[in-house]
């Protein structure tokens, strides 16, 4: 079993912010996270990495990021690994439309992988609402935001996300792979999943153009008694639907209620989020049973008379 790393973080310790806006993000739900999260454990683990609002508040040592999204990873990557590159690069950008579409309309996977990050990065700081969105063939497709003066470049928030990222596994591939490879007994996994959707703008968490339905869902949660039998710490989030209440039924669930800024509507921007904790199962230990006497030390001592 890996060293434990004590889990000491309160919100005003926070200094790294996530790089990106990302809609769903947990930044609101960071107080209760840390309420629920194991005092130490091995090694954080996160496999649905997005926006990192959590990875990047424990600024973990040693910890296990990942995704599906290859730009995504790439981006981490890039800052992990040159990310005064990615600084030089996102200073050439400007807050312009036609600017915009004529970046939105590249290519990144043709372009370095500096220049593909400061993409991304320029595209979530300057398109609407910060939303990262791909159609069926893979291309972003968010409009421009129309924002006055977003901050493009954050030359410091770079610099520390890179020290943390610098420290981490940034590993691109399914979460089941990822699991499969990196969980340990006394590891604290972090699952934030895109959520079920509860309403008719719910699916714009869906950021990559593979889908995540239902039964998706029902195979996490077997994935999670896998990790729970295991013996790791899980903590997941979801929306609150009855299918994440059925599905995780053994395990603790609490309801916290939580701000949409996605909503098209003014009156469904409230929303309730659903915090699941799954602690590692009790192992039972077995005690030897002792060792049969000898049969004649169970004979009875001829009487003396």
């Amino acid at each position: 079993m890996p060293t434990p790393k004590l889990a000491s973080i309160q919100p005003s310790e926070i200094v790294v912010k996530p790089i990106l806006k990302w809609a769903g993000g947990k930044t609101q739900l960071l107080d209760e996270i840390f309420q629920r999260m194991p005092k130490c454990y091995g090694r954080y683990i996160e496999p649905f990495i997005g926006g990192g609002a959590l990875f990047f508040a424990i600024a973990p040592d040693n910890g296990v990021i990942a995704d599906s999204n290859p730009e995504l990873v790439n981006l981490y990557r890039a800052v992990a690994n040159n990310v005064k590159g990615v600084i030089n690069a996102l200073g050439q950008f400007k807050n312009e439309e036609e600017d915009f579409y004529s970046i939105r309309a590249l290519n990144w996977k043709a372009m370095s992988d500096v220049d593909a990050a400061a993409r991304t990065i320029y595209l979530n700081r300057t398109c609407f609402n910060g939303l990262y969105r791909v159609n069926k063939s893979g291309n972003f497709n968010v409009p421009f935001g129309r924002y006055k003066d977003p901050r493009i470049l954050d030359v410091e928030g770079l610099k520390a996300a890179s020290e943390i990222l610098k420290r981490t596994s940034i590993l691109l591939g399914d979460y089941r792979e990822v699991l499969a490879e990196t969980a340990r007994e006394g590891d604290f996994i972090f699952l934030d999943p895109p959520y079920l959707p509860i309403s008719e703008y719910s699916d714009f968490k869906r950021y990559t153009k593979e889908q995540f339905y239902e039964e998706d869902h029902v195979e996490l949660a077997g994935e999670v008694v896998r990790l729970h039998a295991l013996g790791c710490n899980v903590i997941l989030t979801n929306s609150n639907h009855p299918l994440v209440h059925e599905l995780y039924k053994d395990f603790k669930i609490d309801v916290i209620q939580t701000r949409r800024h996605i909503s098209r509507k003014a009156s469904t921007r409230s929303g309730e989020d659903l915090i699941v904790n799954v602690p590692p199962k009790r192992k039972i230990l077995l005690r030897l049973a002792p060792q049969p006497l000898p049969a004649q030390a169970l004979m009875y001592p001829s009487d003396p008379r």
